[in-house]
């Protein structure tokens, strides 16, 4: 069993969303199932065929929240220090073709959301600024092709 690297905030995140489908979901799935039944014949009853498949969808969603939870590894970003990259580091670039200026953090791959500036400690740029410092040029070998960036600022949030 893998622990699963992770922020304390991405740790917040996925147990709301748990307690949300347990607290929430769940029982509301359940009420439609049971409003479902008592329209009388069940092979036929598409109300009732939707809420067993929300069930189902549900119920699978809580166990690989419970699962990720469990193995998750939190690390406190906020007792981390240094110039050089590891994970939790926020890191600012520089890409070098086009001057544009682009701040990630590195975190665990259940948090990972490139629209909020959060990239898996997976993905190819996050292996290639691993160990690395401010000052220094990297080349990320990425889906869309090849990218230098110069790092500018190396941020514990």
């Amino acid at each position: 069993m893998d622990k699963i690297p992770m922020t304390a905030a991405g740790y917040t995140v996925l147990e709301t969303e748990l307690k949300h489908c347990q607290q929430v979901e769940r029982p509301r799935i359940i009420q439609q199932i049971t409003e479902a039944r008592s329209h009388g014949d069940l092979s036929e009853n598409a109300e009732y065929h939707a809420a067993k498949e929300q069930q189902s969808i549900n119920e699978g969603r809580i166990a690989e929240l419970e699962d990720k939870l469990a193995r998750a590894d939190v690390i406190d970003v906020s007792k981390l220090s240094g110039d050089t990259i590891k994970f939790g580091a926020t890191v600012t670039l520089i890409d070098e073709d086009t001057d544009e200026k682009k701040v990630w953090q590195i975190v665990g791959e259940p948090e990972a959301d490139a629209k909020s500036g959060k990239i898996s400690i997976t993905s190819p740029l996050a292996r290639a600024l691993i160990g690395k410092t401010k000052g220094t040029s990297v080349e990320v070998n990425a889906p869309g092709g090849a990218k230098a960036y110069e790092i500018k600022k190396v941020d514990w949030r």
